[in-house]
Order: C-alpha cells, then structure tokens, then sequence
C-alpha cells in the first residue's frame, strides 16, 4: 500500500514546489483536484518529474453530480469527468474518485422528502456510469464510486449501496472508494464489510472518526489495514481529513509517521 495525501492549504502554491514538499513530508503518492490537473496537465507532468511523486487518483473538481437532480448539471459532471478522466491518464493516474452526490439532500434536515424517488436516483446515478465507464475503460482508469453518510448524500451510504450500483450496471470500470470516516458513520462492523466488498475496493481513504488527522480520534488503524492487507488490497490510501494542530505543518507530519506503523 502507499500512503497519499489531497492538498492542504499549508502546502506551497506552486505544483513543483508542492509535490517536493508532499514527498519530503513522508507521502507516496498525491491525489490531486481534477479541475487542477485539466487545467494544468503539462504542468502536473512537470511536477511528477521533478520530484518523483506520482499521482495516483483525482478527486473533485468538476460541476454538477453524476446523480444531480439538475439534468443541466448532470451533464456538465459527466462532460468535465470525461476531461478528468483522460488527463489523470495522461499523468499515469489510477483512478477518479466520484460521489453520487454531497450536500445535495439528506433525509436526515428538513423537508426530509426527496424531490425524486429513489427508483429515480438509480436510474440517474446508472445512466451517468453508463456515459462514463467506456472513456474509463478506454483510458485504463477506475471510477471508484464512494458511498457518503447519510448526512451529506441520500443516494449511496453504504459499500452495499455502491457494490449494488456496480451490479446492476455491469460495469467493467466501476469500483469503491472505501472512505474510513464514512463508513465509520454508516457500516455496522467496518472490517467485515471491508472483506465481504474487498473485490469492488478500488481506493481508500482515511480520516478519524470526528473527520481530523489520523492518530487523534479513535478509529483502529490497526485493524482497519491488517483488514486492507488480508483481502489484498495493495493501492493507495489517501488523506483525506482536516488538520488539527496549533502548526497544522507539524501536526500533519506527526499523523504520518504515526500511519507508517500500519502501512
């Protein structure tokens, strides 16, 4: 496994600049925002270069949801994940990281009724994949689908949920992203889970259970990699937290050296 990082606003500005740091802070590989790396291909492939990081997933960075009640924005997501898609290819990527949905609706706030049904969602979220899994596929990227608890997405919470999705699609590019805080929220024993779905993981991430750095809440790294490890997971697992810390820089460190213990 290699242990990953998104960016942080304590990071430099520059892409060279950053990835040296990124490397230099004990960091593997670097999930990078996709609106970053369209915009910026040549100048990402310039950064891997000079500091030797690779990319290894992309997250973000693009309009609308693949399950958006918005048909417009709908669209634009799928439009701009076909760009993300063919440049994280470009770079040497693995996958994209791609939610239904977040902060779009909950039943869990007011009105607490959807404006569509859930046979609806389905076939939004299924008709999306369908556009999507063939440029994956042509491309030789995973689409790692990540289930979200329940107060930030409706559609997909758990690793079931998005097992399902996969299924009933027959997609051939479709995997997981197993986000530990998410699950943390959503699974009901989240090694277990972890085994029964170790064939849809396509990616990891990790935060605490209260959504910090690794190694100041109380989730079992320990068990939770020996899990990752036992089903023969061997991708990247990537941060995905905020940062808390007096010196968030230093704070961080700590949280990776603290990581390799389990990686």
């Amino acid at each position: 496994m290699r242990l990953g990082t998104q960016d942080k606003d304590f990071f430099p500005k520059g892409l060279t600049e950053k990835f040296i740091h990124i490397k230099r802070m004990g960091f593997d590989c670097f999930e990078i925002d996709g609106k970053v790396l369209s915009e910026n291909t040549i100048e990402v492939k310039e950064a891997i270069m000079a500091s030797g990081l690779p990319i290894v997933s992309a997250c973000g960075g693009y309009r609308g949801w693949i399950g958006d009640f918005i048909e417009e924005r709908r669209l634009n997501a799928i439009e701009d994940l076909k760009g993300i898609i063919r440049a994280l290819a470009e770079v040497g990527g693995k996958c994209v990281v791609v939610p239904a949905a977040w902060g779009m609706f909950t039943y869990r706030l007011p009105p607490m009724v959807s404006p569509r049904s859930q046979e609806g969602d389905r076939k939004t979220i299924l008709d999306s994949l369908k556009e999507l899994d063939p440029v994956a596929k042509e491309c030789g990227i995973t689409i790692c689908l990540e289930p979200l608890n329940r107060y930030q997405d409706h559609m997909l919470n758990t690793l079931k949920d998005a097992s399902d999705v996969i299924e009933a699609g027959g997609f051939e590019a479709v995997k997981i992203t197993a986000d530990f805080y998410h699950m943390a929220i959503e699974e009901d024993d989240m090694r277990k889970s972890l085994e029964k779905y170790s064939k849809y993981i396509g990616h990891v991430h990790i935060a605490e259970n209260h959504r910090y750095q690794p190694g100041t809440g109380s989730m079992d790294f320990d068990i939770l990699l020996g899990t990752l490890k036992d089903i023969g997971y061997d991708g990247a697992v990537v941060y995905e937290c905020r940062v808390r810390g007096e010196d968030p820089e230093r704070a961080y460190r700590e949280s990776v050296e603290y990581m390799r213990r389990f990686i």
